[in-house]
């Protein structure tokens, strides 16, 4: 009925869950001596008492066990709220440091698109699951005993006929829920589908106009969203009819006990001195309050149902393995690769056997031809996936057996498509260096030429649009790269900063790779073997192996591989010029 391990994310929270559950149980108590006073008073006019002292006790009581029972209804409210704002705190907090330390924006299992909806649509599905469903479940099992223990003092067999009905409802309930797990996981698989697909024409939408493909990516959208509906509808439908179950038991329930009440009043024993009237009464207004936790139970089950698939998802995040560290500091820069053999679905072999040695103020140059390996080195250098066999190392130490903040302190990634936020210019360089001054940041600026195209278009406070659509593609691979510049580590992976820019940036970043040559650790990964011209070393993959190894002219003098797709590289280059 309820996921051990989604409570367990609440940690001490979930004693906001014994709160709810404690007063919901003084809320009945108080109920119930509500009813009591109620049926009291209608004794003395049955007996027509003509005490005023008698009508004003009871209704003394009525107003303070009433006064207490709003007081109730509010902490319940209150409780309710802390839990929720809690939980959606607590499990926003875990799924980010989860992402964090897992240093990808996607998983195997969730996309980028599905990682956003269950952070936040999931997160609040859950929210009505630890702050309703759970709380309500056990105060529906706790209740229905505490009006037993009262009714029996009064009729036994009214109250064996009413729990001879109560369970019919946890058994609807379980029931329904074999089904309708199903039913939610399509509708969390299909919700998570369309908005991947959405997110996808949305970021895309340039290309389908150009391609005059954005009418059938519409209709594309427009099945996604119908077959959404659906699902929806199967959802709606099965709610309904769970609920008109539980309906039927419920007030079935109830109205056979209160038609067996009063058809059989006489089997009613006494009660501090109340006509049988009363108390008929009485066992009438309290045989409703045994069904009520449970259907209102039935109720937030379907809420639960929604909140736990998400939860379900959430918890594949939270279980996903993650990189595995060590607590030594980096000592030394150098790095190197010994056998390493990787997959990325244990199927193919990205990878093979590969061995390399890369020391400080050396330029290695990894190249070859599409899908070789090349970018996977900088994705494994990076520490996201250590699934491979062999050893990557930083110095003498294996890059697992040290601390993930002493790596990262001295690692930079400098890519295609490195990430630049939607904030000004300067809060961009002050992620990368806090301590850095607007005359450094100018300076970074300056060496990538771009100091006084920012000066012009507003200054340092200048805001990022979202994906950087205000700046061109040689603007932003020249920002990203003064930026990574500032944050001045010791080790500089550079993947493909040069593509899709113009010659001028590219002439520009590659100057600056140069300089860093001094003293620094810098791996070059490049499509384009001219910028590789002047590396210490060149590795060319081919195939997940490395085929050849040595400077551009010892490669070159091999004619082999690399001079074949060099020589190929440069007839085009030649070639257009021509045009």
């Amino acid at each position: 009925m309820f996921d051990k391990e989604l409570l367990k994310l609440l940690g001490k929270d979930k004693k906001y869950i014994f709160l709810i559950v404690l007063f919901n149980i003084l809320g009945t108590i108080f109920n119930l001596v509500i009813t009591f006073v109620l049926c009291f008073t209608i004794d003395g006019l049955i007996k027509e008492n003509k005490d005023i002292n008698y009508y004003l006790i009871a209704l003394g009581i009525g107003l303070g066990a009433l006064i207490v029972r709003l007081i109730i209804i509010l902490l319940i409210g209150h409780f309710r709220a802390i839990l929720g704002a809690n939980s959606k705190f607590i499990l926003r907090e875990k799924i980010f440091d989860k992402v964090s330390r897992l240093g990808v924006r996607e998983t195997a299992d969730l996309s980028l698109a599905s990682l956003t909806q269950v952070s936040i649509e999931g997160v609040e599905q859950l929210d009505l699951y630890y702050s309703n469903y759970i709380p309500q479940f056990f105060f529906a099992m706790i209740s229905p005993f505490i009006l037993f223990t009262l009714l029996m003092f009064i009729s036994i067999p009214t109250v064996v006929i009413l729990l001879i009905c109560v369970p019919l409802i946890p058994v609807s309930i379980i029931a329904v829920s074999k089904y309708a797990k199903k039913i939610f996981k399509k509708y969390w698989n299909q919700y998570a589908k369309m908005g991947d697909s959405f997110l996808d024409n949305i970021s895309g939408m340039n290309e389908l106009k150009i391609y005059h493909a954005d009418k059938k990516r519409k209709e594309e959208i427009k099945s996604s969203a119908e077959e959404f509906r659906r699902i929806t509808m199967k959802v709606l439908t099965m709610q309904l009819a769970s609920t008109t179950i539980m309906d039927l038991v419920a007030y079935g329930g109830a109205g056979l006990g209160i038609a067996f009440s009063i058809m059989n009043h006489s089997s009613i024993h006494p009660l501090f001195d109340l006509s049988i009237p009363a108390l008929v009464l009485f066992v009438v207004l309290v045989a409703v309050d045994f069904f009520l936790p449970l259907r209102a139970l039935g109720s937030a089950f379907h809420v639960s149902m929604n909140g736990a698939t998400a939860g379900k998802k959430i918890l594949s995040l939270l279980n996903t393995e993650e990189p595995i560290w060590g607590s030594l500091d980096v000592d030394d820069y150098n790095l190197s690769f010994n056998h390493v053999t990787f997959s990325y679905d244990n199927k193919r072999t990205i990878l093979d056997d590969i061995s390399f040695e890369l020391k400080r103020g050396e330029i290695l140059s990894i190249v070859g031809t599409s899908g070789s390996g090349k970018s996977t080195i900088v994705f494994l250098l990076s520490g996201f996936r250590q699934n491979y066999s062999g050893e990557i190392l930083i110095g003498n130490r294996n890059i697992k057996s040290v601390s993930k903040e002493s790596y990262y302190r001295h690692l930079d990634v400098v890519s295609y498509n490195t990430f630049l936020f939607n904030d000004t210019i300067k809060n961009n360089f002050l992620l990368a260096n806090k301590n850095i001054t607007d005359i450094e940041i100018y300076h970074y600026l300056e060496q990538v030429n771009l100091d006084k195209h920012i000066k012009n278009i507003g200054g340092l406070d200048y805001k990022l649009n979202e994906d950087t659509s205000n700046l061109s593609g040689g603007e932003r691979q020249r920002l990203a790269l003064a930026i990574n510049l500032a944050s001045n580590k010791d080790i500089y992976l550079f993947d493909e900063i040069t593509s899709n820019i113009d010659v001028e940036s590219e002439e520009i970043i590659m100057h600056n790779i140069e300089k860093l040559r001094e003293n620094k650790t810098i791996l070059l990964i490049s499509h384009r073997l001219k910028n590789s011209m002047y590396a210490d070393k060149i590795l060319f993959l081919d195939e997940g192996k490395i085929e050849e190894c040595g400077t551009h002219q010892e490669l070159m003098n091999l004619n082999g591989k690399y001079r074949n797709l060099y020589d190929l590289q440069r007839n085009l280059e030649e070639g257009y010029k021509e045009v």
